[in-house]
């Protein structure tokens, strides 16, 4: 099998569009990077005119690496599904467009190892993307901005709250999120490797993936009680953006910040347990719905 992984990945490295999700990556780091360098200022002051005659702040210094690596990923990381989808839904589509499927299954290999083979591959790419995600959004960041105390804004039912971080509580929370990203986007891999088993062409299964994500996020954020109850615990999506749960630090009841705490641990535990169910489902289903498919192509 480990031949046959390092073959599906050299399959991975030679596409063009493996390398658009890096290019995409990159580039949206460096947007707000430039943006943020150049006027900062001016954000800042709008984040923060609701609460500037409470408390002062130097606005020079809440703008670090920190920070803007935690601003980048808010939006990077309701991107980054669609560039997963863009190698994963190809791992079986592909084959079978290039009429290569057939000759695979040929192979001294069962159906089940080669759909492990395609799961490894996809996540690996996947992991190699969020390190790249990590070089580019926080490393390149604290190079340009420094490192510093970092501020986090929340809302909470109806308040809105401004958390602060000690530089030195911070690195660690990073690692866990990051970590956390790779489970959630291997849930995606898993999903579009399912689809991808359905066509012959990987725009379907690519298609297909992004509408489920969009669909399924648009329900999450419905604040409806009876979704709530009934739909939105058994959604992929509604754990998706659980990596903010490392940001939001423990206090004590006088509400003095607790250094290295979280806030609720166990909810990011169980949104890790319910995500690592969803790959084991997907991946099980791609491999009971492949060992009974007719190969055609």
């Amino acid at each position: 099998m480990w031949k046959l992984l390092q073959i599906e990945l050299f399959k991975i490295s030679k596409r063009p569009r493996t390398y658009i999700a890096f290019v995409a990556i990159s580039a949206i780091a460096f947007i707000f990077q430039f943006a943020f360098k150049v006027d900062g200022q001016s954000y800042m002051d709008l984040i923060l005119q609701s609460v500037s005659d409470s408390f002062e702040l130097d606005k020079v210094k809440a703008i670090n690496g920190y920070f803007m690596c935690y601003i980048i990923l808010n939006t990077l990381l309701v991107q980054v599904p669609i560039l997963v989808a863009l190698i994963a839904a190809d791992s079986i589509s592909g084959e079978a467009n290039m009429g290569t499927l057939r000759l695979l299954i040929s192979k001294p290999i069962s159906r089940t190892q080669l759909i492990l083979v395609k799961f490894a591959a996809a996540t690996i790419f996947t992991i190699l993307l969020l390190l790249w995600m990590a070089i580019s959004a926080l490393f390149l960041s604290l190079l340009i901005f420094g490192a510093d105390d970092m501020l986090i804004f929340r809302v909470k039912g109806e308040d809105s709250l401004i958390l602060q971080i000690t530089k030195d509580d911070i690195m660690w929370r990073y690692f866990a999120a990051f970590a956390y990203a790779t489970v959630a986007l291997t849930v995606i891999a898993a999903l579009s490797l399912f689809l991808s088993i359905f066509a012959e062409n990987s725009i379907g299964p690519i298609i297909a993936t992004v509408c489920i994500v969009i669909v399924c996020t648009i329900i999450s954020n419905i604040n409806v009680p009876v979704i709530d109850r009934n739909v939105k615990p058994y959604l992929f999506t509604s754990y998706l953006v659980g990596w903010k749960g490392f940001f939001y630090i423990g206090s004590t009841e006088e509400g003095e910040p607790i250094k290295g705490s979280l806030e609720n641990w166990p909810a990011i535990r169980n949104s890790l347990l319910i995500l690592v169910g969803h790959i084991i489902a997907f991946v099980s289903l791609s491999i009971i719905v492949f060992r009974k498919k007719d190969i055609l192509s």
